[in-house]
């Protein structure tokens, strides 16, 4: 009994010193997002995808399964519906909602891995403008004396800040506040996130380096038309909320919902002979009137989606067409 208690014992240790980040879901101080958490405030939605190959060194055939579309929004729940990108394969997804520093994680990435170890794996970078990028500083502790064959297994707690670390149905969060001190992004205003595949070979001809110096080690090759890191989907945790009012004064606060719209706002306590514009996010005036009485109703049905900017006299607020 005392041997067999002295082996446990020193079994958890070794676990415990070894696991430096959460493991797999279910599992004690999992880090993992539901794709249905009710703290997702939207999803992706746009994505442009330039595809990888099956096997990169051969670089014949380009991985094929899925469409760009398919990461936009809220993943279905069987998995199917990705978009595969292929060894070095990039996903840029953008949204109608930038994302924010906010309290906790602020977005969450989603592959479709149907088991807790074969976890196909990707860095990720975020920008505000969609030409300036930082990359979360990833860390990969996976061993590299021995290539993880193409359907081999990782173990998450030896992994952190790269995208596909979770199973199906559960996004990789990343916190902007990591990257507070990077110049070339403003972590209140991200409007692009980048997905990059990890080749995953330890082949230093084609290998790839966490932020640390160490080969990413995953599984390699898997040449077939759905190989690589499987793009489900990207959420929101923390976003800019649109203005419900615009406080024009002290004494006056002009009304603005719905806001996200459909099909029409209602902008009330208007001022007679007040003059209302409304412009693209690029600045771009789509129209401009005056006000007549205390409401207005503006149809947008025919708008595209996105964020648009009501400007009532000299003070605005943002506005959300869906």
């Amino acid at each position: 009994m005392r041997k067999t208690t002295a082996f446990l014992l020193f079994t958890f240790l070794v676990f415990t010193l070894s696991a430096q980040f959460d493991g797999p879901v279910g599992t004690p101080g999992c880090q993992a997002i539901s794709q249905d958490d009710p703290a997702i405030l939207g999803w992706a939605t746009g994505c442009e995808v330039l595809r990888g190959y099956q096997d990169i060194a051969t670089a014949v055939v380009t991985v094929s399964y899925g469409e760009s579309e398919d990461a936009i929004g809220k993943p279905d729940s069987d998995g199917m519906t990705v978009v595969s990108l292929g060894d070095s394969g990039v996903a840029i997804l953008t949204f109608d909602i930038p994302i924010t520093n906010g309290e906790g994680y602020d977005f969450a990435v989603f592959e479709n891995s149907f088991s807790h170890t074969f976890l196909e794996l990707a860095f990720v970078e975020v920008s505000s403008n969609g030409e300036r990028w930082v990359r979360f500083p990833a860390t990969s502790n996976t061993q590299t004396e021995t290539q993880i064959d193409g359907f081999g297994h990782i173990d998450a707690t030896q992994i952190n800040n790269l995208a596909g670390k979770y199973k199906i149905g559960w996004g990789t969060p990343f916190d902007l506040d990591e990257l507070r001190d990077s110049a070339d992004i403003d972590i209140d205003n991200i409007t692009h996130v980048k997905i990059i595949d990890v080749i995953g070979t330890i082949n230093p001809k084609y290998a790839q380096y966490d932020a640390y110096g160490n080969i990413v080690n995953d599984p390699y090759p898997t040449d077939f038309s759905s190989g690589g890191f499987d793009l489900a989907g990207v959420a929101i945790l923390n976003g800019w909320q649109p203005a419900t009012s615009i406080k024009e004064n002290t004494a006056n606060v002009i009304q603005v919902y719905p806001n996200p719209c459909h099909d029409f706002i209602t902008i009330n306590n208007l001022k007679p002979n007040q003059m209302l514009s409304f412009y693209t996010i690029l600045g771009v005036k789509l129209w401009e009137t005056i006000a007549t009485d205390g409401q207005l109703r503006i149809e947008v049905g025919d708008f595209p989606d996105g964020v648009y900017l009501l400007k009532v006299g000299n003070n605005s607020c943002k506005i959300v067409k869906r």
